[in-house]
């Protein structure tokens, strides 16, 4: 077994959405050790102002990696990596990969070059997406659709409660008015976990594109360059961080359970 099968992946996120990355990191690297952080406390993300996203972000991953010491750090977020990766980059000496909207892929792999983009307000309002269009997808008519609601859907289907199909029809209506789109990118990481209710509720078959894979083989690409601080994969627990106690947290346990998130723990930032 190589060093690299010991590193310590903090996947971080403003609410459980990055549990979609945690679970494609996962499956790539089943080895590793896990600390799944999320900033319940200014959740959600896609709602707030850059300039308090960027003060956030800075704060509360100082404090995790005080109390976790990771190898690599996962920003599952892509309201939050589309902001602030530059800003983190510089002041954090830690490898940090951050999700962004598969804009590139999705471009690819649409025939009719009509493709749909579905993340948060902030995301799909964001230059930085913008400049991935343009880059990635400017021979592509591109359908933005930010939806903070689905965000809410996406926590609460964790917490056992379903959405209804005709809600979600609701949503996904601006996308299929236009009848030429193939392709959807998922471009929040709460989607995916509701991804088989999206496909439910549509009213015909597209692809459908998310970042999960892509990122477990960019940090899987980088665990040979890291100095591990794991030594033994003898009793390694994968946790739970989360920056207040909720009540809504009791509803995550089997939740938790089921991505390996063994412990729960707080942090004050």
């Amino acid at each position: 077994m190589t060093h690299t099968a010991l590193a310590r992946i903090l996947v971080f996120d403003s609410g459980v959405g990055g549990l979609s990355i945690l679970q494609a990191l996962q499956q790539t690297l089943p080895a590793s050790q896990y600390i799944y952080a999320s900033d319940n406390q200014a959740f959600p993300y896609g709602t707030k102002s850059a300039e308090f996203l960027i003060e956030r972000v800075h704060k509360v991953l100082q404090a995790l990696i005080k109390k976790c010491q990771p190898d690599i750090i996962v920003v599952a977020c892509n309201t939050a990596s589309t902001l602030v990766l530059p800003h983190i980059r510089q002041n954090f000496s830690i490898p940090i990969v951050g999700v962004v909207p598969a804009i590139k892929p999705a471009a690819l792999q649409s025939k009719t070059k009509v493709i749909g983009l579905l993340g948060t307000p902030g995301t799909v309002a964001r230059p930085y997406t913008k400049n991935l269009i343009g880059e990635f997808a400017s021979d592509c008519e591109v359908v933005c659709s930010g939806s903070a609601e689905l965000v809410a859907i996406a926590e609460q289907a964790l917490r056992g409660t379903l959405p209804g199909a005709e809600e979600l029809s609701g949503i996904l209506k601006p996308l299929f008015d236009n009848e030429q789109l193939d392709t959807i990118i998922l471009a929040c990481t709460h989607f995916p976990l509701i991804k088989e209710q999206l496909i439910s509720a549509s009213p015909r078959s597209v692809n459908w594109i998310d970042s999960g894979e892509a990122i477990a083989r960019r940090v899987n690409a980088l665990l040979p360059t890291l100095t591990t601080t794991n030594t033994t994969l003898k009793d390694v627990k994968n946790t739970a961080i989360f920056t207040t106690q909720s009540a809504a947290i009791d509803c995550l346990h089997k939740t938790l359970q089921r991505f390996k998130l063994t412990e729960i723990e707080y942090i004050k930032t």
